[in-house]
């Protein structure tokens, strides 16, 4: 008979797990109607090829972010599979969507931890993956509006201080630091394993990342493309789409007590997207919120999509993987 501690104890763990998985549903369903009533104030004709167009890009620029982190793991002396990997860092997406933020730490450490990598490590590595996303994207927008929106100073000062904010924790020294005083290097072995954690994989880092966040600014291009506004210029507007993009995602990231940053993002896009779309259309403003409304939406049900595909597969694989009991014969009777 099994322990009654162990089994109590494993009772607890399937309670907590069935507690967040209730919170990331209410979550992600609070989201999902917000962001539907709020298009259902716009009457717009939707292509549902360039909305597919669009959900593939943004999962595609979501891709060097993912590599990075499995990337981190390695040099921090975890033996991450590559598919167990991607599984935790896109389910863990859906993570940003409760209040706090702190549930995508909790999702992707849950989904990775195991014999082959330490819970500690896996924590901390999220926040290194998530800030240098963050850290990219602010770069990026700062870069572009300078030049894009000179006139906007203070878009350009914004962006220039969430770099700053998100970016300076990622530099190998600091992050140790903060990495001990949240308790994650006190232990010897796990120190001498963030002391791996470099420059050159930063720089690896922030070079896929910004690939990355030009396919999320495409990703939006698609969204405009499929409500058919016309004129749009996917290459030449590429930067104006990436800096509206990335200044979005990290400026509702920053506000953690807003669920995957609702409001924010749409605000950001529509003030730099407004003077661009009113040279294409007479509805300019409405437009910009219609197209913020509908990439939140196409965004979201891309990460539920790609969360339910990689989930049966673990669970696919974890079957496969389990070791079978042998069957015991009987013994032969004279």
């Amino acid at each position: 008979m099994q322990p009654v501690p162990s089994r109590r104890k494993r009772w607890l763990i399937r309670t907590i797990k069935l507690l967040v998985l209730v919170l990331v549903v209410w979550a992600v369903r609070r989201t999902l109607i917000d962001a539907w009533n709020q298009l259902d104030e716009h009457r717009w004709h939707l292509e549902p090829i360039w909305l597919g167009a669009s959900a593939g890009l943004y999962l595609a620029g979501l891709l060097p972010a993912a590599l990075f982190w499995h990337r981190v793991l390695h040099i921090l002396g975890q033996r991450a599979r590559l598919r167990d990997t991607m599984r935790a860092y896109y389910i863990g997406h859906l993570g940003k969507y409760v209040p706090g933020k702190a549930m995508v730490v909790v999702l992707r450490t849950g989904l990775i931890r195991g014999e082959r990598v330490d819970t500690g490590v896996a924590a901390a590595s999220v926040f290194v993956e998530t800030l240098t996303m963050m850290a990219v994207g602010s770069f990026l927008a700062a870069a572009i509006l300078a030049v894009w929106f000179r006139e906007e100073g203070w878009i350009v000062a914004g962006a220039v201080g969430l770099m700053l904010v998100s970016g300076l924790p990622t530099i190998p020294k600091v992050f140790r630091h903060l990495a001990r005083l949240a308790g994650v290097g006190k232990d010897p072995a796990t120190a001498a394993k963030l002391e791996r954690l470099g420059w050159g994989a930063l720089l690896l880092g922030w070079m896929g990342m910004a690939v990355g966040w030009c396919l999320m600014g495409l990703s939006y291009w698609a969204v405009l493309r499929a409500m058919e506004i016309p004129g749009l210029d996917p290459l030449v507007q590429l930067p104006r789409y990436t800096a509206a993009v990335s200044l979005a995602m990290v400026a509702g990231f920053l506000l953690l007590v807003l669920p995957g940053g609702m409001g924010v993002r749409e605000a950001a896009l529509v003030k730099l997207m407004v003077p661009y779309l009113t040279e294409l259309t007479p509805h300019a403003e409405l437009a910009a919120w219609a197209s913020a409304a509908v990439l939140r939406i196409v965004w979201l049900l891309s990460e539920l999509g790609i969360s339910g595909i990689l989930y049966m597969l673990g669970v696919v694989d974890r079957s496969r993987s389990a070791p079978t009991e042998p069957i015991a014969l009987p013994e032969n009777r004279r």
